[in-house]
């Protein structure tokens, strides 16, 4: 099947920078996205199941914690070096995550334990060997393991992406007794056989297809995957570090956001998530606007907190009325 052109068949290279291998693992049966599920508009399909005791929309909140290693260049860049020259090691940019793990997380924990929330954690596994600390307080908290690939690396740089998968989960699940059902890969990077593998390693959902308001299905070799609505535009790192917009509005967008979907959801059941980090709205400048977004949804009847388990739970009891292939 052709896409814009391109057919599965053709080969491709993906490359990347000089500090990452370069793979070329494109294979002829590795499919496409549109050929792992069709085209739906939404005003075509019938409104989802009800929400349980009379809601209509869910509030899905996803925290990112992930390990930064000083020894490669960062993930994200927020000081530009003088005259353009990149630093290596890059310790400025390095420190800035770091404050997100030693600092920014703790007013995290301490928010949504006083709003009585367990978000789903976006957790690279490499975090329990690196950041114990952190992982105790969240796991006694009762949040939400979701994989994150071992370490923050693009997925097109992992030599055997197979195995890193399972590394990862069974690492979470040693150190916090829950092995995760999601998985996000960093910066929502997939190969064109990445739903393949995580099928295969039994996760149930994916948060790397942000492309509807409403859970949908893709096809793999193994059987479908779930997609969550993750937000690409209502997280910090889009607003604050790669649109460089002040904090107040990260709040503005996401209680405008929240208001559109709330109206939208007496027609049909909605989506409104959110996603932050520790070391962009975990800032000491930035997260009382975070507070902020969750103080004006108090305000508002029918919202349903919940993580991606219960979001995947909820999908479980009702599959055939969601959109995407069964098998």
């Amino acid at each position: 099947m052709a896409v814009g052109g391109l057919k599965a068949s053709d080969s491709l290279n993906c490359t990347t920078t000089n500090h990452y291998p370069l793979t070329t693992n494109h294979q002829p049966d590795m499919a496409l996205p549109r050929e792992r599920t069709p085209y739906s508009a939404i005003v075509d399909r019938p409104p989802l199941p009800p929400l349980p005791d009379g809601n209509r929309i869910v509030f899905w909140t996803i925290v990112n914690v992930e390990v930064w290693d000083i020894s490669r260049p960062m993930p994200r860049v927020l000081l530009v070096p003088p005259q353009g020259q990149v630093r290596f090691p890059d310790v400025a940019n390095w420190a800035w995550h770091e404050y997100g793990n030693r600092v920014g997380i703790w007013r995290f924990v301490e928010l949504y334990e006083r709003l009585g929330i367990r978000p789903t954690l976006s957790i690279n596994g490499r975090v329990c060997i690196d950041y114990p600390r952190i992982v105790d307080a969240v796991t006694k908290a009762g949040w939400e393991m979701m994989g994150h690939s071992y370490e923050q690396l693009p997925m097109h740089a992992e030599i055997d992406p197979e195995s890193m998968i399972v590394r990862t989960l069974d690492t979470l699940e040693k150190h916090t007794g829950q092995r995760p059902i999601g998985w996000l890969s960093p910066g929502f990077g997939e190969t064109f056989d990445t739903p393949d593998h995580l099928a295969a390693a039994g996760l149930k959902y994916i948060a790397e297809w942000p492309y509807d308001d409403e859970p949908t299905r893709i096809s793999t070799k193994h059987g479908p995957l779930v997609t969550l609505p993750y937000p690409i535009e209502c997280q910090d790192v889009t607003t604050l570090a790669v649109q460089t917009q002040e904090a107040q509005y990260f709040t503005r967008k996401c209680i405008d956001a929240f208001e559109r979907l709330y109206e939208e959801s007496a027609r049909r059941p909605k989506f409104f998530s959110i996603a932050v980090h520790p070391y962009a709205a975990g800032q000491p400048h930035a997260i009382k606007h975070l507070e902020a977004i969750y103080e004006h949804i108090a305000k508002f009847k029918g919202v349903l907190i919940w993580n991606g388990r219960e979001i995947y739970d909820w999908y479980a009891r009702h599959p055939e009325k969601f959109v995407g292939p069964m098998k």
